[in-house]
Formats: structure tokens, sequence, C-alpha cells
């Protein structure tokens, strides 16, 4: 599953929560800064991820009328243009692999920035990372599914997409988070 802006706040936290908790890792300047250096990295990747699809989307554009006369399927003409230019934008794919490769890139930064100290080997830290990523984006489903059956539970009826609904989603989910150990 892709990792969306909303969610970044919300696995940096349980990724700087983790290592804290795992025991083999001393945080130098606690919590947020920890957080921070995930978050930046995170956001670093879906950045250029977008520049790639908005890439690929001028050259769908470009071309829509040879797609549409050969009647090309253009999610499935997306989706090649997107695996043949990922390189170029530093993109990986296959999630199992991204997310490997981040938990490798927020360890370099957490450790270039003396964020933590460790003394246990490089790969325990980053499979610990690693973990966050995944578990979090494995219960992101169960948690918003949750989080929208209370909303659903109100005597109030709050509309979807509403300031109302977002403010309340927000608060909800960050409850079901703590509830959970992962904020």
């Amino acid at each position: 599953m892709k990792v969306s802006l909303k969610t970044v706040p919300h696995i940096s936290s349980k990724i700087a929560i983790d290592l804290n908790k795992s025991g083999v890792v001393t945080m130098t300047k606690g919590l947020d800064p920890v957080a921070h250096e995930a978050e930046k990295v995170l956001l670093e990747n879906i950045k250029q991820e977008m520049a790639l699809e908005e890439k690929v989307h001028e050259i769908v554009d470009d071309n829509e009328d040879q797609i549409e006369f050969y009647l090309a399927d253009e999610r499935q003409l997306f989706f090649m243009i997107k695996k043949k230019l990922a390189p170029e934008f530093g993109i990986i794919l296959n999630y199992e692999e991204r997310y490997s490769d981040l938990s490798h890139k927020i360890l370099d930064e957490l450790y270039e920035e003396d964020l933590i100290h460790f003394d246990v080997t490089e790969n325990r830290i980053k499979n610990i990372i690693y973990n966050s990523i995944t578990s979090f984006i494995a219960n992101n489903d169960e948690i918003e599914n949750a989080v929208r059956e209370k909303i659903g539970s109100y005597k109030r009826t709050i509309i979807p997409g509403t300031d109302d609904y977002e403010i309340l989603y927000e608060k909800l989910f960050h409850e079901e988070l703590q509830r959970r150990g992962m904020a």
C-alpha cells in the first residue's frame, strides 16, 4: 500500500515510539526530533513519486489522441510509463523494497543528525523502522474503519468532506492510534 501525505506524521511518530520502546536505541534529543527526521525522509519520497506521476500524466495527456485511436487501456499505459520512468526519479515501485530503502535512509538521517545511539547492528535498527512502517500500513485500514464507525454512531449526522468531519476524523484517528499504542 502506498504511503499518503496524511499518514506520514503518524508513521513518523510510530517509528520514533518503536525505536524508543525497542530497548536497543538511545535517543539523544527525544522522540520529536526522531519523528521529524523520519517525516522529512518520507515526505521527500512522496514528493518524488508525485513528480513522477505528474510527468506520466503529461506524457499520457500529450498522447491522448493515439491512446484513443489504438483503444489502449489508459491505466495500464500509465503504470507502464511510470515503471519505465521510476528509476529516473529515484522511485522504487515494489513496496517491500521501497520501505526497506526508506528504512535505511531514515536510519542514515537519524545517525547523521546524532539523534540515536545504538550498540547493535544497523540492520536490526533498520528492521525496527521497516516494521514500524509496514505495521502501520497494515493496521491503517482497520483504524480508518473504526473511526468511520465511531463517526457514524454519533446522533448528529456529520457529513464527510466538511470541516467538522475532518476535525473529528483527525481527533478520533489520533485517539485510536493512542489506544493501540501507535502514537
